[in-house]
């Protein structure tokens, strides 16, 4: 990697399913030089078969009830079935580990794609070098001084080149799955399940910048395909339950809606004047009055 290597990492969150860590294998196809470090939880009954299948690679396992004590979860259930656990305790793995910089990473990336060419064109293309885009995206975190910023995802890009994601190549006010972070510049998840949408808009409101880099994106299993993980909760749950906690979080601003053209499914809906600061064009500011 172009950036000093001891001071980034790549971190990959899984629970359950030592055989389906997709997203290693994605990392390393991508052309990633870099330092990866799986990230356990003590409640996980299948470590030994994780230690096993990546023995040479680093493993970090955190304590889950601890993590758990210091932040809102939002809800009495004691079920701890949900990522938020290992997002917020990276922040401490990190700095246990000297580094500053690191991305967070689910388990189930098969791919990871540019999605438009030089010329602004859409034209999905596998990522061959993605230790470039991590130094880019290092780079846009220090010198925006947000407190994430995030690769696409599949599902931003329904529609194609007539979707809102590629008729509007631009940063959005949202980051999910893949967090670039800065361990010298903390925040915290909230809320059990929906924490990422919870953050950008909840957090958002209150000052938490966050973005989304439209030109890259992931492209993962689809949604409870890959058994383990979060796919139980939400089996067991539904997105009308995971969906209401952002909701909870921020009423003024998501509602629950039902969505997808053929298949409908209920899904959060974000009313992005509510949620976050905006900027007001240019053209529309007033002259300057004496």
């Amino acid at each position: 990697m172009a950036m000093n290597e001891k001071d980034f990492v790549a971190f990959i969150l899984t629970h359950g399913r030592p055989d389906r860590v997709h997203t290693f294998r994605t990392l390393r196809r991508a052309g990633y030089t870099g330092r990866v470090v799986i990230v356990l939880d003590n409640e996980d009954k299948t470590r030994a078969e994780y230690e096993k299948e990546f023995r040479g690679t680093e493993i970090e396992v955190f304590d889950k009830k601890a993590i758990s004590d210091t932040f809102d979860e939002g809800d009495n259930f004691h079920d701890r079935r949900a990522i938020i656990y290992a997002r917020n305790a990276c922040f401490k793995i990190a700095e246990k580990l000297s580094v500053r910089y690191f991305i967070e990473l689910d388990d189930d990336y098969q791919c990871l794609q540019y999605r438009f060419d030089a010329q602004g064109v859409y034209r999905p293309k596998n990522i061959l070098s993605i230790d470039k885009v991590f130094d880019a995206m290092i780079g846009f975190l220090k010198a925006s001084k947000c407190s994430s910023v995030a690769m696409a995802q599949g599902g931003d890009y329904i529609g194609g080149d007539t979707g809102s994601f590629a008729k509007k190549l631009r940063l959005h006010r949202k980051a999910m799955n893949t967090f670039v972070c800065d361990a010298q510049n903390p925040f915290q998840f909230f809320g059990r399940i929906n924490e990422d949408v919870n953050l950008y808009t909840c957090g958002g409101r209150r000052g938490v910048l966050l973005f989304t880099i439209p030109n890259v994106s992931i492209v993962q299993k689809q949604t409870q395909s890959n058994a383990g993980g979060m796919s139980d909760l939400y089996l067991d749950s539904g997105t009308y339950v995971k969906s209401f906690y952002s909701v909870m979080y921020a009423p003024s601003c998501v509602k629950i809606k039902d969505m997808g053209p053929v298949h409908r499914r209920l899904h959060h809906s974000v009313k992005w004047k509510n949620a976050v600061p905006c900027i007001v064009g240019e053209e529309l500011r007033k002259p300057d009055v004496e």
